[in-house]
């Protein structure tokens, strides 16, 4: 009887457990045109809150393809992709048809089908503990894979996140989830059946079970994900300590990745089990997951006709798979929110990484096999500190890029508000670096009994990462920063303040920049390369730390952290010498090309300049020196002295300036800078300008388009004049000062910008006003707007050296490229600037008093647009003065490269005046920097 009892109580128990399961069934059929899937579907969904329940959140995902406006949309034009925002109708997803029927056969009314959230009102309360059934029946249209990877193509159809399925994130099921293809788990702790009826000739493959053909089955801690091909895919089946792992793929293999695949996957497995104590019986790997988990650096690098190899096809195949099935198997076995807990699986992913990689690829070098390249006979690349840099380096050296620029993220941020690149420098990478760095101290043996106990300990339920964290404390208290430091932007800092030998020992004085008690590692080198490594405790609230190592150990350098191991703010005092002339002091190297930076050394780089300036100038041969790397710094300098060809006389230029940075701030940075420049604005004669400037950035948000920004300059200017202008009494010298807000959005579709300044000297004051719109109506086809005002306060100017121009600009501050500074005639007079009025046409005068001004432009076919000018002048004791003017502008290069040929104006029909030709202008602006910004929008 005593047995009975127990085996009734060890029953009970089991369907308490599968009770709290929620479980799914589902029949789908698939259109012949593979567009449309029709599903009946059972819910049996288990109230696992602590609440009563009156409504169950559905989430109808596929209506996230529905319309412009979406959250996936929006995400999707952040990441400078409009292909969603102008889809048709035919490739969108949607939902067509559902009805919704509890357990009593009852209807249960669904007021839009539109809503990617559906709150489906209950005839009863549920208790916590309790199910409910629901029974549905839809019909949805698929959306073009093309969009997310998910969807319908002419090759295949994937399905992630299409089914309706309860939220298991949101137990209290109140809060609207949207999905923003980011590869969020939704639906966990479900068992799931699922039977296809697909177009003949058809197969598919999941990371289900599969049961029989077409018919899948099975318990999953992560979302299903089902691809429907015409053709069978390959896998790949590995023993590992005797069970067999199945590793699925949802593409083909080459034979020779095949082949590498069969010897590093028995390797990769191994490693991973031993270091995490997981390893599931099937992993499946899609197209879209190898893509987004693949190795960042190693692709080949291709320039015109030739291909250069970092590493040989076997070396990615191994790095590529490596980081694929160790981010699949954390995904399948660890249950986490990817909105608040990302950075758990993600730094896993990397701390893996790295100790793989310390393994196996020790030496190896960031660049690859690259720098080995010969180039008639010598090796070119070995000149630069980027050849050396090993393939570890690159977890640190990701933070410190985005760091400098202060456009990093703290870790526990939202993934949904990360940036691009943020996702793999702050998420994975600093917090790989992070694990990476306490396992170095703690032990690699403790701290990955850590992770596979808490794994373990976690299986089957949301992970609380802050538990791991403390879990590393307990068995580490130098660990103890993490927790807080997680939470925070962080700008740790280690300095080797200085070396001095005292008898027989070497004392050495560290400090830090934060009260924060975080442990620094030690290296010394003997001139033989000897080292030695020492971790050093820091206390709280301490921030100097002094330690004695014996003088006999002959030591030579004395490095902390080295590697870029621990996310520091700088490294370039992280290296001191201990003997010799730089003892104490950092070494100066000089570079010829930019670089990678190397902190043990002060840096100038000198690059021969060559460029055209003017037609006075004209070819400016020259150095540039400066200090400025691959990487931003708080101080910079660079002073370009320069020949000028077309008057044989030196000129040149220079700044210094130097940035505040705070980490967490509404200031994103605040720049005080000095500069001054000498060249030539007309035959002959040549121009000195001095400026003392500050901008002030403010905040922003690394996945927003949006910058703002204050300026304050003064700027001192020294002209050559003519005998006509002294003659006339002209400006030789001068005084300006200037204050202006800037605004600027450049999102695609509504690109907007808005900027107001005032400006002054003794002679005048003026206020200006510019705003700017673009929308893009159809793919690459574009309407433009821009408004001008400009109004002067006070005008007791001696000529109209100052105005308002109304086709041509007064450069009279010399910010403006032109390459005929004052041409009256030929091609060079001909070059469009688009400031002040921005008229096209050639209408004569300038403004001294206040004009508005009206610029259209839009496209009309390709590279041809249609543009339009109206505005309103007033010039001193005159009437106001209509004009306008309109034409055709070819964009050879958007925004670099135009052309404008005017048709009607204020001065009549153009094309029927002798000299058209030379009314036709032009844009030309030599910037390489601002086709690079362009070009990287959307990675930021």
């Amino acid at each position: 009887m005593k047995k009975i009892s127990i085996c009734l109580i060890l029953f009970w128990g089991v369907i308490q457990v599968s009770a709290q399961t929620d479980s799914i069934y589902i029949e789908a059929k698939l259109s012949p045109d593979k567009k449309n899937l029709e599903v009946n579907q059972e819910i049996i969904y288990y109230n696992n809150s602590e609440k009563d329940l009156q409504t169950v959140k559905l989430l109808n995902w596929v209506s996230a393809y529905n319309k412009r406006g979406t959250s996936l949309v929006y995400r999707k034009l952040e990441d400078r992709n409009n292909d969603l925002h102008f889809a048709k109708n035919n490739q969108l997803g949607k939902l067509l048809e559902l009805n919704i029927k509890n357990s009593d056969n009852e209807t249960i009314q669904v007021h839009t089908l539109s809503d990617e959230n559906l709150f489906v009102p209950l005839k009863e309360v549920l208790k916590p503990g309790e199910n409910i059934t629901l029974q549905l029946q839809y019909k949805m249209q698929l959306p073009d894979s093309r969009f997310t990877g998910y969807g319908t193509s002419a090759q295949n159809t994937a399905l992630k996140y299409f089914f309706i399925v309860p939220d298991h994130f949101d137990p209290d099921n109140i809060s609207k989830r949207n999905y923003h293809d980011i590869e969020e788990s939704v639906s966990f702790n479900t068992f799931w059946t699922v039977n296809f009826d697909i177009p003949v000739n058809s197969f598919v493959e999941s990371n289900l079970p599969q049961v029989q053909m077409n018919s899948f089955k099975g318990y999953l801690d992560s979302d299903p994900e089902f691809l429907i091909s015409q053709s069978e895919h390959p896998s790949i089946k590995v023993n590992i300590d005797g069970a067999d792992t199945e590793i699925k793929f949802g593409y083909n293999l080459k034979p020779e990745e095949r082949q590498n695949l069969e010897f590093y996957l028995p390797l990769q497995l191994k490693f991973l089990k031993d270091k995490t104590g997981i390893l599931p019986k099937s992993l499946f790997i899609s197209d879209k997951f190898r893509a987004k988990e693949d190795f960042f650096g190693n692709n080949d690098i291709i320039f015109w006709k030739f291909r250069f190899q970092l590493f040989n096809d076997a070396e990615k195949t191994d790095l590529d798979y490596f980081g694929i099935i160790a981010k699949k198997i954390l995904d399948e076995s660890v249950i986490a929110d990817k909105q608040k807990d990302h950075w758990f699986k993600n730094g896993l992913k990397s701390y893996l990484e790295i100790q793989y990689l310390k393994k196996f690829y020790s030496e190896a070098q960031l660049l690859g096999t690259l720098p080995e390249l010969k180039l008639f006979g010598i090796k070119p690349l070995k000149i630069f500190h980027a050849s050396k840099v090993k393939l570890l380096d690159r977890y640190g050296l990701a933070y410190q890029y985005i760091m400098l620029q202060n456009l990093d993220q703290k870790i526990d941020e939202d993934f949904a508000v990360l940036s691009n690149f943020n996702d793999m420098a702050i998420s994975s990478f600093e917090t790989g670096s992070l694990f990476s760095y306490s396992a170095d101290k703690m032990g690699y043996d403790p701290f990955n009994d850590i992770v596979k106990n808490y794994i373990s300990q976690n299986s089957g339920k949301k992970i609380k990462p802050e538990e791991f964290l403390t879990s590393l404390s307990e068995k580490n208290k130098s660990t103890r920063y993490l927790s807080d430091f997680f939470k925070h932007k962080n700008r740790v800092d280690f300095k080797l303040k200085h070396i001095k030998k005292e008898n027989d020992s070497l004392q050495i004085r560290i400090a830090k920049n934060t009260d924060i008690s975080i442990p620094v590692k030690l290296e010394t080198e003997t001139k033989e390369g000897e080292k030695k490594a020492y971790w050093i405790d820091t206390e709280e609230n301490q921030r100097i730390t002094s330690l004695s190592l014996p003088a006999s150990d002959h030591i030579y350098k004395v490095t902390l952290n080295n590697g870029y191991i621990f996310p520091e703010s700088n490294y370039r005092d992280n290296f001191l010498y201990a003997k010799g002339l730089f003892s104490n002091t950092k070494k100066i190297k000089l570079k010829l090309i930019k670089d990678i930076p190397n902190p043990e050394y002060n840096e100038i780089y000198i690059s021969p300049r060559v460029r055209f300036n003017n037609t006075y100038d004209k070819f400016l041969l020259g150095a540039n020196f400066k200090n400025q790397s691959f990487f931003d710094q708080k101080f910079l300098y660079s002073v370009t002295p320069t020949y000028s060809t077309g008057t044989g006389k030196l000129t040149g230029s220079g700044a210094i300036s130097y940035s505040i940075m705070p980490a967490e701030s509404i200031i994103r940075s605040l720049t005080f800078g000095v500069s001054g420049a000498y060249f030539h604005y007309d035959y002959g004669l040549a121009y000195r300008k001095g400026s003392i400037a500050s901008t002030l950035s403010f905040r922003k948000n690394p996945r927003s388009t949006v910058s703002r920004s204050i300026g304050a300059s003064y700027n001192y200017f020294e002209r050559d004049l003519s005998p006509a202008m002294i003659a006339d009494n002209d400006y030789s010298k001068y005084n300006l000062w200037s204050v202006g807000y800037g605004y600027s959005d450049s999102q695609m579709i509504h690109e907007k910008s808005f900027s107001l300044s005032t400006q002054g000297m003794e002679d005048f004051n003026k206020i200006t006003a510019e705003g700017f719109y673009r929308w893009e109506f159809a793919p690459k086809q574009k309407l433009s707007l821009r408004l001008f005002a400009g109004y002067f306060l006070r005008n007791n100017t001696r000529n109209d050296l100052f105005n308002y121009g109304i086709s041509r600009v007064s450069n009279y501050s010399f910010s403006y490229t032109l390459l005929g500074e004052s041409a009256s005639s030929g091609l060079l007079s001909q070059q469009f600037i688009l400031a002040d009025g921005g008229f096209k046409s050639f209408l004569p005068g300038t403004v001294n008093q206040w004009i508005t001004s009206a610029n259209v432009d839009s496209s009309i076919w390709k590279i041809f647009h249609v543009y339009a000018d109206a505005g309103v002048y007033k010039n001193k004791d005159q009437p106001a003065k209509f004009i306008w003017d309109s034409g055709i502008k070819v964009r050879i290069i958007p925004d670099f490269l135009e052309v404008y040929f005017p048709v009607q104006s204020s001065l009549g029909f153009e094309p029927s005046f002798k000299d058209y030709g030379k009314r036709i202008r032009y844009t030309l602006i030599l910037n390489l920097g601002s086709i690079i910004n362009a070009a990287r929008r959307g990675w930021y």
